[in-house]
């Protein structure tokens, strides 16, 4: 860009030679007197003008195809701004707010035919014109449509889930029926257990008493082998493992055959207890004859449940709530351990779902003050899965009889892993207070609570638990699947109550380990059953 000044002063001519153009503006002086001052002041206004121009030169270039001047395409898109105003595309997104505000109150038209896809929506929305307000109410029903199918799927998923769960997988029935063989055609399945030596040591307080219900062989297998390879002493370990008839020759065979020494196992049938007769346990009888227990248990468990009123959450608690399991005297026996073990003063219960990681013999070095169940609290921390359950999780508090006798901020506490003060226990009424709010569930249709065993023991040890610490029981890696992995390793014991067992397939794939190492598969009849071949 330069400036020309005419000889006489009386003219200037700007001019570029910069993209074709020549003289862009020339200015002409009158005959009368112009201060330097108001030239320099015109000179400067001009050099902050034409860069201005350039710039709207090129507009003109690039818009060539463009019908609008370049002042008028400009003041469209600068004009809304300067004046406070939004441009076209703002102004339909709020108009399309306010339809789908509308549409939102609105119920969907019956027979509505709707798009199997996103493409088919698009091309009905050119091949029919929709408006804006056909494009929501379609969009809606869509959301609606498939939002019933995911509930649906997920619902179903749970169900599938369940039945997984209560199922017996095949390997583990295989390994029950060849042990169960083996009990009847070899001698050495079937030798005494314990040996005849160490019949006094079963009733010898100073040993440490592990108590184990199960009819599970391969799960009682990994409870075991667990706590006797992590006890610093494992020659003072005495297990007592009762099972149900139908599982106990296979049960003495795998222990038999395995042995566990310098520890200690005996194995039960519930039929070689003479306590446990009808007449001690009468509300067995009651829970399993009980006109409504079996269809509660083995029915349609979709039958009658709002599925459009629940969450899967609260779906997949009843469900569990409805695990067979419950009806077993397996899962009862544990309210009955001062009779089933008269010499004994204190055990310690472990479920069969369990892994012992750390020696537990200072569990029976804690003080109970008095109370009869060592057990951890699951009202103190923060997971909402596992460690903040109160009795309000557990009970149904519009039952009056329960809204009545219980607080449902009181803190609950875990089963599966117990130091039982049987000497204490004796001293008091709690089995009998099991037994009757067991039969006032019953006189209510099962209504008072949702959990098989845990809630009328949470009732019955009212008042006689003595909380220990967490870190003696980890709970949740039947359900949890984001157990924290470094809390797992640090637990004494872990515990995968919930429906995603270990030794299933729904199992959490990242947690079985902490399970499958306890796992002999060497043994011939772990081998040949093919147990959690992958």
């Amino acid at each position: 860009m330069q400036l020309h000044f005419s000889p006489s002063m009386r003219s200037i001519t700007i001019s570029s030679n910069q993209y074709g153009f020549f003289d862009l503006m020339k200015i002409k002086i009158g005959a009368r007197h112009i201060s330097y001052r108001t030239l320099f002041h015109t000179i400067l206004f001009l050099a902050f003008l034409l860069p201005f121009v350039f710039i709207l030169t090129a507009l003109v270039t690039l818009e060539g195809v463009n019908k609008c001047s370049s002042l008028d395409c400009l003041g469209r898109r600068l004009g809304p701004r300067f004046l406070g105003r939004g441009d076209d595309s703002v102004r339909l997104v709020q108009e399309f707010y306010k339809i789908l505000y509308q549409v939102n109150s609105e119920e969907i038209p019956n027979g509505i035919k709707l798009p199997e896809s996103f493409n088919q929506l698009v091309t009905e929305m050119k091949d029919n014109r929709y408006n804006a307000k056909t494009f929501a109410i379609t969009l809606k029903a869509m959301m609606e449509k498939y939002d019933r199918e995911v509930r649906q799927s997920k619902f179903a998923e749970l169900m599938n889930k369940h039945f997984a769960a209560s199922a017996i997988p095949k390997g583990i029935h295989c390994l029950s029926l060849r042990l169960t063989d083996e009990y009847s055609s070899n001698a050495h399945a079937r030798r005494q257990l314990p040996s005849p030596e160490f019949l006094p040591l079963l009733s010898d307080n100073s040993y440490h008493h592990f108590v184990l219900a199960s009819d599970n062989i391969l799960a009682a297998a990994v409870v075991v082998s667990s706590a006797v390879q992590s006890a610093i002493k494992p020659e003072k370990i005495v297990f007592h493992i009762i099972t149900d008839k139908k599982t106990y020759a296979g049960m003495h065979s795998w222990f038999a055959l395995n042995p566990h020494s310098p520890a200690i196992v005996e194995v039960k049938g519930v039929h070689q207890f003479d306590w446990l007769t009808r007449e001690n346990v009468p509300v067995l009888e009651a829970v399993e004859n009980f006109h409504g227990i079996r269809n509660y248990y083995h029915g349609n468990h979709i039958a009658g449940a709002n599925l459009s009123e629940t969450t899967p959450r609260r779906f997949a608690s009843k469900l569990q709530a409805r695990s067979p399991k419950y009806i077993s005297i397996l899962n009862h026996l544990r309210i009955y351990l001062p009779e089933l073990f008269p010499n004994l003063d204190k055990v310690v219960f472990l479920d069969d779902d369990v892994v012992v990681q750390r020696d537990l013999s200072a569990l029976w070095e804690i003080d109970l003050m008095g109370k009869v169940n060592g057990a951890v609290e699951t009202c103190t921390g923060k997971d909402e899965w596992v460690m903040s359950k109160r009795f309000r999780t557990y009970f149904n508090f519009s039952h009056p009889l329960v809204a009545q006798s219980l607080n449902p901020d009181e803190c609950a506490w875990a089963y599966g892993m117990n130091i039982f003060d049987l000497h204490a226990w004796r001293k008091t009424n709690i089995r009998d207070t099991y037994h009757s709010w067991l039969k006032e569930n019953l006189k209510s249709n099962m209504t008072m609570w949702k959990l098989g065993t845990l809630p009328p023991a949470l009732i019955a040890f009212k008042g006689h638990v003595h909380p220990i610490d967490p870190s003696w029981h980890m709970l949740g890696l039947g359900y949890q699947e984001k157990s924290d992995i470094e809390s797992v390793k640090k637990a004494a014991v872990i515990h995968y109550n919930g429906q995603s067992k270990p030794w299933l397939e729904i199992g959490f794939e990242h947690l079985r380990p902490f399970w499958t190492k306890y796992v002999n598969y060497t043994n011939d009849f772990v081998r040949n059953c093919h147990i959690l071949d992958s």
